[in-house]
């Protein structure tokens, strides 16, 4: 007769994703752990730290079948990347000389945070506001460009208003940021924070991209006027920071009433261009909102045109979105996205 353990595997739920890294941190020692902790960010150690509690009744065929997880995925990495900005500096310089491959090395090398950026992440919004309410909105926007976009909506959302487009103006602006720069950076947080961190690093932060990032996280409100008053101030970067907030995989987001009018304003010849560059998936839910006659006429266009230029198909796609901002703006339909905004 089999035992009681081995009727009860085969019904036992194997620890897999946060809850096996859960379980292989409570067997280690504590400063094995927190050593592991100290290189995670502060989200990861919150999702860790809730699933060590969660895992503490574990049986021991589950604990085994986490540690045979770990082996068989350590077994399948190499060292390969351990140490490699020596090795390629090496090799560089080798190849080309010290001057050419600092140039080089400048240009590849991918960018890092300095511990005092890190300690950003560890902060709420409502400090980061503080901190930086009263810097150069330049320091700003160097803060909010090393956050993640999502901190940097709320954080931005807390300082003045008179304050918020000039912030996403210089972020939209930022490139390539001097050491000197980043020193500032730091003493505004040393100043405030009383940390003793390392500095002199560059940062590669910013542009339109992690402007349209923010912005897309704030409330709508917050959003529209944000890209008025950016408009006023710069025409082009205001296009260029919507065009980077919605492309045209967040069709997706729109329910089929407000797909179906958006449809109903675009053109036929404009539609059929559109659709030959879309994902299935959205493909397909556009096709759906159409009557099957419709659907078909346009699928038959599509097949007819035979392969297109990526740019033409997305001129298109720039011409479709134009015209759902329009009718969004008028209150025609509703884009999504900002749930926090419903009464």
């Amino acid at each position: 007769m089999a035992d009681v353990d081995t009727l009860t595997r085969p019904s036992e739920r194997m620890p897999a994703g946060c809850e096996a890294a859960a379980i292989l941190l409570m067997l280690l020692a504590e400063e094995e752990a927190a050593e592991v902790l100290a290189r995670l960010d502060p989200d990861e150690v919150q999702m860790l730290g809730g699933a060590m509690f969660g895992v503490a009744d574990v049986t021991e065929h589950q604990v085994n079948g986490v540690l045979d997880l770990f082996v068989h995925r350590a077994r399948a990495r190499t060292t390969i990347g351990f140490g490699a900005d020596r090795h390629i500096r090496g090799m560089m310089e080798r190849a080309l000389g010290n001057d050419r491959a600092d140039n080089i090395m400048a240009r590849i090398t991918p960018p890092t945070r300095t511990n005092t950026l890190d300690a950003l992440k560890w902060m709420d919004p409502r400090t980061i506001a503080t901190l930086i309410e009263n810097e150069h909105p330049q320091i700003g926007a160097l803060v909010l460009a090393h956050l993640d976009p999502p901190i940097a909506a709320d954080v931005l959302q807390l300082v003045d208003e008179e304050l918020q487009t000039d912030l996403i103006y210089r972020i939209a602006k930022l490139g390539p940021v001097t050491s000197e720069a980043l020193e500032d950076l730091e003493r505004v947080l040393l100043r405030q924070l009383g940390h003793t961190m390392r500095g002199g690093a560059t940062s590669r932060r910013g542009g339109a991209s992690e402007a349209a990032k923010i912005v897309n996280n704030t409330r709508t409100a917050a959003e529209q006027r944000i890209i008025r008053s950016l408009g006023r101030l710069d025409k082009t970067l205001a296009r260029t920071i919507e065009d980077e907030m919605f492309v045209f995989d967040n069709l997706n987001a729109l329910d089929e009433k407000n797909l179906g009018t958006l449809l109903r304003a675009i053109d036929n010849s404009i539609l059929v261009v559109a659709l030959k560059g879309a994902d299935e998936r959205l493909r397909n839910k556009m096709l759906g909102c159409m009557s099957s006659r419709a659907a078909q006429s346009i699928m038959d266009e599509m097949a007819e045109r035979g392969p297109m230029r990526l740019a033409e198909v997305q001129d298109a796609q720039k011409e479709m979105l134009a015209i759902a901002r329009q009718l969004a703006n008028a209150g025609t339909i509703n884009l999504g996205g900002k749930n926090d905004d419903y009464v």
